[in-house]
């Protein structure tokens, strides 16, 4: 079985405090919930079993309360599969906390704008 330990948690956000009022990653960290999720490749898309167990045990933190947010979503009948919603608010909430970490990242720089507009979408709905 091939396993990986990620720590999301291990690395270091730099910032300048007088351009940004955003509140640090240790200061998040200390109000973050802490999560532990498995991943599993359980078949490949051929419909065989892989020749090799592959999984990934993810610890992270996160400053929402994700079950909360997965019952909402449901709630919500976003999507005409109610196991969707649960991919999506995973997805969603893994993604925008290390986008929120890294907010200054380039990566995010043009992206950022229109994730903002997305989501106050999203809680509109």
């Amino acid at each position: 079985m091939l396993l990986e330990r990620v720590k999301a948690s291990s690395f270091k956000i730099i910032r300048d405090k007088h351009i940004s009022n955003q509140p640090t990653e240790k200061a998040m960290n200390k109000r973050a919930n802490k999560y532990k999720m498995n991943l599993n490749l359980v078949s490949l898309a051929n419909g065989e079993k892989p020749e090799l167990e592959k999984a990934i045990e993810l610890e992270f933190d996160n400053h929402d309360e994700i079950f909360g947010l997965i019952e909402r979503s449901k709630e919500k009948n976003l999507f005409d599969n109610p196991q969707q919603s649960v991919e999506f608010t995973i997805g969603l909430k893994l993604f925008s906390e290390v986008m929120l970490k890294n907010r200054n990242h380039p990566l995010f720089e043009a992206f950022a704008p229109a994730f903002r507009d997305f989501m106050k979408k999203l809680k509109s709905m």
